[in-house]
């Protein structure tokens, strides 16, 4: 959602910014509509003045002894007009929300401007790339030579884009969640949450995977949705409050699965683990002030790669142009991890500043110490990362080609019950 008020002051600005992600002029639209509404919120405004008048000359005229009949007629039509003309200011109020809620977050000023992701910028790299090492060998033949990866199975129970994990990678994954967790409590002073996985509506809305995504959501018959990240539930936990100055930052991060339909990804990594309907991830999500966001985006990001430098496997950080950043976001960075198979960089963390635009869906306000007013909280979101990319990641990073076998990171052994390698059948 963003500030009608701001809005009506700065047209251009809004317009000038969105014309950055390639969309055409929104504000005549929108300006034209809330004039309507304004209007007819003023017509409203003089019809009750006015039938508050009659109604005390009703009374008036009744202490003489008069006849009020007339003044009744009026007072009668008008609240028959009134109620037209506030079915006619809904219907504009619900076209005016329906407009400002399926248009994106404005975008940060030192975002680079392109059209797709050809134009994302590199901002550093960390790792030496295995290039054309391994290069035969991805994740799901490694998988499957071990006998732990069941893509067969899956499919038979669930249909296409699942797996079933079993022995050491099933350990694997699991490690490397908890590793994760351990991280960003013990050292990045995230606080854990183990949050629903079910959501309403008006979650769903707060955090704008509704109405723009609907058709990647999952919902079930009972009017909820299968959640698409823990984001959603994490940013909500402040919906509708009035936090103190003093709460912040607010920091926590969960290990949950994760729904989507892929409705925009037909044909996309339909092999392996990269993009599936059912998947896990560790997901950060800080809440703070609005001077401080910028801050807490670097940082954030910094906690999301510290994660893959434990791990050992190198990585690109990018910034995310404007013609490849999310709906909600003002400004994204992308980690890639190496994955030797595809002899490039994938995707494995986004970690995007969103501003305002959740607060304000949800009412997620502030007050600063000795303030009067209000001012919405700004909200943050990263993968710290992606469980199932990074277990690509270390499956082929890791992958030892004399035996098949898979060797298990440093960081991950405490974890891992003493084994060090992953053999086929384990």
């Amino acid at each position: 959602m963003h500030d009608l008020k701001a809005l009506r002051d700065n047209p251009d600005f809004y317009d000038r910014n969105w014309a950055r992600r390639g969309l055409d002029p929104q504000t005549p639209t929108i300006l034209k509509i809330d004039e309507e509404r304004r209007a007819l919120q003023t017509e409203l405004q003089s019809l009750q003045t006015r039938r508050n008048e009659a109604s005390k000359e009703i009374g008036a005229v009744k202490s003489k002894g008069g006849d009020a009949q007339a003044l009744m007629d009026e007072v009668a039509a008008i609240k028959d007009k009134m109620v037209a003309l506030e079915e006619q200011e809904r219907v504009k109020a619900e076209q005016l929300n329906d407009i400002l809620s399926a248009l994106p977050n404005m975008i940060a000023d030192d975002v680079p401007d392109g059209p797709d992701e050809e134009h994302n910028v590199e901002v550093r790299r960390f790792g030496t790339p295995k290039v054309g090492q391994n290069a035969a060998k991805d994740h799901v033949e490694i998988g499957e030579a071990l006998g732990l990866m069941d893509f067969e199975t899956a499919a038979k129970v669930a249909g296409a884009r699942f797996v079933i994990e079993k022995g050491g990678i099933a350990r694997l994954e699991r490690a490397l969640a908890q590793f994760m967790l351990d991280t960003h409590t013990q050292e990045h002073g995230y606080t854990e949450v183990n949050p629903p996985l079910l959501v309403s509506d008006d979650v769903m809305y707060g955090t704008t995977q509704l109405p723009k995504f609907r058709d990647d959501q999952f919902g079930t018959t009972d009017g909820r949705w299968l959640i698409p990240t823990s984001e959603v539930v994490l940013t909500n936990m402040v919906r509708e409050s009035i936090l103190e100055e003093g709460d912040f930052p607010i920091r926590m991060c969960a290990h949950t699965p994760c729904f989507r339909k892929e409705a925009g990804s037909a044909g996309k990594d339909t092999r392996g683990i990269i993009r599936q309907h059912q998947f896990y991830k560790v997901e950060m999500v800080s809440i703070v002030k609005p001077e401080d966001s910028e801050k807490e985006h670097q940082r954030m990001t910094e906690c999301a790669e510290n994660i893959l430098k434990k791990l050992e496997i190198p990585f690109r950080t990018i910034v995310l142009c404007s013609g490849d950043m999310g709906f909600a976001s003002r400004k994204t960075y992308d980690i890639e991890a190496w994955i030797p198979s595809q002899n490039k960089y994938r995707e494995i963390s986004s970690c995007s500043n969103c501003g305002d635009i959740q607060a304000r869906r949800m009412k997620a306000r502030f007050k600063r110490a000795g303030a009067k007013d209000t001012e919405f909280v700004h909200t943050l979101n990263g993968s710290g990362v992606a469980v199932g990319r990074a277990l690509v990641a270390v499956m082929e990073n890791y992958y030892d080609p004399t035996d098949g076998g898979i060797f298990v990171p440093e960081v991950l052994k405490p974890y891992m019950g003493g084994v060090t390698k992953i053999v086929k059948g384990r």
